[in-house]
């Protein structure tokens, strides 16, 4: 029954994360005057773009806590709070002020630590590396150190590993 377990929410997630992650592309290119380096990707969740970034994020979070429902396992813990924060992300967006950004970072926290404690258990190192990637650049996020990346590009360097992980991880369930 585990192996049923893990396919399914493998499935899940992996949906979850690449219908959120090329809606993220179409609205980036939608968006008017849209940039990846000045602009915060929750940006793309007001005005033109707001249907597609807003309904797309929060069916990513709903279908990873539906995963992590089904997994029953510790690590589940780190899933539904990822999940329950990218969810909050869609339903508050960015105009909303503090209940946004607690969302953001709730997704980016469990998510970077889920990760790296995946990668521990799993025995794949390579999830390490994106974990460590995601908290080191939400540390520096949170202290305003961008550098030439701008606020945006800083962002993306936290969410970007994060998506990579997610799909990862929902193709070795899925095996």
């Amino acid at each position: 029954m585990e192996i049923r377990e893990n396919k399914i929410s493998g499935y899940l997630i992996l949906i979850g994360v690449s219908q959120f992650f090329l809606c993220m592309l179409i609205a980036e290119a939608i968006y008017p005057n849209y940039s990846i380096k000045s602009n915060y990707i929750s940006d793309l969740g007001i005005g033109k773009t707001a249907i597609i970034f807003n309904t797309s994020i929060i069916l990513m979070g709903v279908l990873i806590i539906i995963a992590s429902i089904i997994l029953r396992k510790l690590i589940s813990i780190l899933f539904f709070m990822t999940g329950l924060g990218s969810m909050l992300v869609g339903i508050f967006p960015e105009t909303t002020g503090l209940i946004h950004l607690i969302a953001a970072l709730i997704a980016f926290l469990f998510g970077g630590i889920g990760a790296v404690v995946t990668s521990i258990t799993n025995k794949i190192y390579f999830w390490t590396i994106l974990g460590f990637i995601t908290l080191l650049c939400l540390i520096l996020y949170l202290l305003k150190y961008y550098g030439q990346l701008g606020a945006g590009g800083m962002e993306r360097l936290i969410v970007y590993p994060e998506l990579i992980w997610g799909i990862s991880f929902a193709t070795y369930l899925i095996k």
